[in-house]
């Protein structure tokens, strides 16, 4: 049970980027989006993606995995398209 709420959060966290991935790629609008804030924020995935690689825990390291990879491709548009 607990591994299924961990997959489940993951899945809803990791979606939730989606959105703006794509949105971000169609448009290459970063206007809305905070360098500061988003610098942080991959490198906290970063964190998190490390940190279940270590705990060998499966829900977070993909979660945080797939996560990184959309707030990458974010980061990347942002500091491209400034």
């Amino acid at each position: 049970m607990t591994d299924t709420v961990g997959y489940c959060a993951a899945i809803l966290t990791t979606l939730s980027f989606l959105p703006q991935a794509i949105k971000t790629i169609k448009t290459k609008d970063t206007s809305g989006i905070s360098l500061l804030m988003y610098s942080m924020f991959t490198i906290g995935v970063f964190g998190w993606l490390v940190y279940g690689f270590l705990k060998r825990d499966i829900p977070v390291f993909v979660a945080n995995l797939v996560t990184l990879s959309l707030a990458g491709i974010i980061l990347t548009m942002k500091i491209k398209y400034k």
